[in-house]
């Protein structure tokens, strides 16, 4: 069984903007070799969602985890991503989805950015 994330952000046409998700990427492969990673994107930048899930299915991912770099949970967490997820278990029935909270909900990242903005 081939585990692989995710990492999914909005996207943007600056090619400078995708570099702290391409960072967190290398981090999770730096931390476990092995490890299974790519990015995807909502709009503006490539790939999206689809193309990215289709080479992880190509490379044998059973299970594919989900992380939406979202600081906040806006109408793309709460809506447009559960969709996509739904038509993604749809075209791969053979892969296991698991779309996790966004980044923003979780403590240890919070706890994180206020030690940043008070060091």
């Amino acid at each position: 069984m081939t585990h692989a994330i995710v990492l999914f952000a909005h996207g943007s046409r600056d090619p400078l903007w995708h570099k702290p998700m391409e960072a967190v990427a290398q981090r999770i492969r730096d931390r476990e070799a092995d490890a299974l990673v790519a990015c995807a994107y909502l709009e503006l930048s490539p790939p999206d969602l689809p193309t990215c899930v289709a080479g992880l299915v190509g490379q044998h991912a059973s299970t594919i985890r989900v992380l939406p770099m979202f600081l906040g949970v806006g109408k793309h967490a709460r809506e447009d991503l559960p969709l996509l997820i739904a038509q993604l278990r749809t075209d791969h029935p053979q892969v296991v989805f698991e779309l996790m909270p966004a980044v923003g909900e979780d403590t240890r990242l919070i706890e994180t950015l206020a030690h940043i903005a008070l060091s």
